[in-house]
């Protein structure tokens, strides 16, 4: 999906759908995962995702990650830990950036499968989602360390943009609207 592209809330808003109602139908909990941090701008968008997300709260959508409290390399394990230990059988939905071509760069991949957060720094951290969620932020290969540290923070907004709105009309289509306490 484009992320620049006009329909791209609505399709992204259909797909995630796709996969979501058949879990709030079984009641399950739904976890948003927000991954990156916002020390580095290619590696920010989990946690713009997540603020921007923080506004869904509602009893069946939990938000972990944001600019607040970012979920990285550091913390993934302990976070995954106690996302197991709070929820019984969580859906987690997993949003990270990641690399690739040139011609991909600002596209969003969304898999039904665990991502592989920390894959472009060779680090060895746990595969998590049972949804992924991936913004291509910039182009891959030599020193991507620098590539991240060098994203231009447009990309990264616009596809922030793209998939907080994405997953939010997702979640009006499946869940429904918020329900206010009225007095």
């Amino acid at each position: 999906l484009d992320s620049m592209s006009r329909d791209c809330t609505f399709k992204l808003r259909d797909i995630i759908s796709h996969y979501i109602l058949p879990i709030v139908n079984l009641s399950r909990p739904i976890v948003v995962l927000c991954i990156g941090t916002d020390r580095c701008t290619g590696d920010s968008l989990g946690p713009l995702v997540g603020n921007k997300l923080t506004f869904l709260l509602r009893n069946k959508i939990h938000i972990y990650g944001s600019l607040e409290c970012p979920v990285h390399a550091k913390n993934l394990r302990e976070t995954i830990d106690e996302i197991n230990y709070t929820y019984t059988k969580p859906y987690i939905i997993a949003i990270d950036a990641c690399l690739g071509s040139l011609q991909n760069v600002g596209k969003i991949i969304v898999e039904e499968k665990p991502l592989r957060p920390g894959a472009a720094m060779n680090k060895d951290l746990p595969t998590v989602g049972d949804l992924s969620i991936t913004g291509i932020v910039n182009i891959s290969g030599a020193f991507d360390f620098m590539v991240l540290q060098n994203t231009r923070l447009y990309t990264v907004m616009m596809l922030a943009d793209a998939i907080s709105k994405g997953l939010y009309h997702s979640v009006l289509k499946t869940i429904g609207e918020k329900k206010l306490n009225t007095i």
